[in-house]
């Protein structure tokens, strides 16, 4: 699948946002290693705690059909410029891999493209859970 086949999905996504406190659409759509696209997009709660990022709804959905093997996920929404993935889903998208792609898209359908260790670097993961564990196992 081709990033601008992506960006379309992530657009169609896009249309089923819950946004009616910020106005703020967001569209996802991931491609795992065997070909499979899962998409998603934002769902706002009035308790805004309980709101899910695009992101973070095609990651879930995903890995909710077993599928762990993140390629690529295209983000877009409906500003001008690029949207990039919040605190939060950086952490969940690196939780999967650094070496995942982010395709975002403008308003223009230009797409830029990077690794998720270009926009998350020195990210915490589960290899820094594994070394503690053997920390203490030495100490």
């Amino acid at each position: 699948m081709t990033d601008q086949e992506l960006i379309e999905k992530a657009i169609a996504a896009k249309e089923y946002a819950y946004a009616p406190y910020s106005n703020f659409r967001v569209g996802a759509a991931l491609l795992t290693g065997d070909g499979t696209v899962y998409t998603g997009c934002n769902i706002e709660c009035a308790s805004y705690g309980g709101t899910n990022c695009a992101e973070r709804t095609a990651i879930f959905k995903a890995v909710s059909d077993g599928k762990k093997d993140i390629k690529k996920i295209a983000i877009v929404s409906d500003l001008e410029d690029y949207t990039f993935p919040c605190g939060i889903c950086r952490q969940v998208i690196n939780e999967f891999g650094s070496e995942i792609e982010i395709v975002l898209a403008n308003k223009e359908k230009e797409i830029k493209t990077f690794r998720m260790e270009e926009i998350l670097p020195y990210s915490f993961s589960g290899n820094d859970l594994e070394k503690n564990k053997k920390n203490q196992k030495e100490g």
